[in-house]
């Protein structure tokens, strides 16, 4: 069992070790844990569920299509996001021109947003709506992943390797809105939602919406867990994710403005996570290979 240190170190840095081949990496990441008492196949999801989902790696992190050029992720997830490497956008591979992260983001901490050029428009899929309002507590929002998985009472026991890409959608309510953040909690019982869920590890930057008519609309951004006395995935657990409506100027200014602006506008920091020594030999391994049309 874990000590009280070991689950404050845990939650603090908020990582998870991913084996992959004959290398070791870390990254935070947000997949979705349900309900012990409704069935694992009503979680279950499609690419339709949330035509805008961007995956990043082979093995996970996402991020949101809300321009024809432009996907919204969180900063940390970007550490093998780089001029010339592609991410899938539903069954599209496509290539990124550039990637800029909030320039007041440190890592584990608020502002945890980062901003992906396509190097081509995308016709399709259908693009996310960036949500403006100040009124997101008690907002009933969705958000999708395909990271490891686990119920409120055993927390997380399926990784994202296990899972094997798997999608699941889950439900929560917004219980709180202050400053950069959005929050919630994993209610169980009559407080909670009939698809109530949470994030735990697998895949950060993916989006927490709603949908309203056939538009899609993006409130918040799968940031990091914030109890230290809870395990990963229990009921209680309280999640963070970065509030879009507060990042809305930076966001807009950023679409606006030339290359050099942009640059000086953002942070080209990387975040790679300590105790990663080869990152381009990683990140080699698990980015998607661009398709280039002859």
């Amino acid at each position: 069992m874990m000590s009280i240190k070991q689950r404050l170190a845990s939650w603090r840095n908020c990582v998870l070790g991913i084996g992959l081949s004959t290398i070791s990496i870390i990254v935070v990441a947000t997949p979705i844990v349900i309900r012990h008492d409704v069935k694992d196949g009503s979680y279950l999801a499609t690419q339709a569920d949330f035509p805008p989902l961007a995956t990043l790696y082979k093995i996970g992190a996402h991020g949101t299509l809300v321009h024809e050029k432009w996907v919204v992720t969180a900063a940390h997830t970007v550490f093998c996001v780089t001029p010339g490497t592609a991410i899938r956008i539903g069954d599209k591979i496509v290539e990124v021109k550039a990637r800029y992260s909030h320039p007041d983001y440190e890592r584990n901490g608020d502002n945890d947003i980062a901003l992906i050029e396509l190097a081509e428009p995308l016709n399709s899929p259908v693009t996310a709506r960036l949500y403006a309002g100040s009124n997101e507590v008690g907002k009933d929002v969705w958000f999708i992943g395909s990271g490891g998985t686990g119920n409120g009472l055993t927390g997380q026991t399926v990784n994202y390797k296990e899972n094997a890409g798997v999608l699941r959608k889950a439900q929560n309510r917004i219980e709180s809105a202050r400053g950069n953040e959005i929050t919630f909690t994993f209610d169980k019982g009559v407080k909670a939602l009939p698809l109530e869920g949470v994030s735990g590890n697998g895949d950060s930057g993916g989006p927490a919406f709603i949908k309203r008519g056939g538009e899609y609309w993006l409130l918040g951004i799968s940031s990091r867990a914030d109890s230290w006395f809870k395990e990963m995935g229990e009921y209680g657990v309280n999640e963070v994710y970065t509030r879009v409506s507060a990042h809305l100027p930076w966001i807009e200014a950023m679409f606006a403005a030339t290359p050099r602006q942009r640059r000086e506008m953002s942070s080209a920091e990387r975040f790679v996570q300590p105790g990663i020594d080869d990152i381009d030999s990683i990140c080699h391994q698990i980015n998607y290979t661009p398709v280039k049309e002859s």
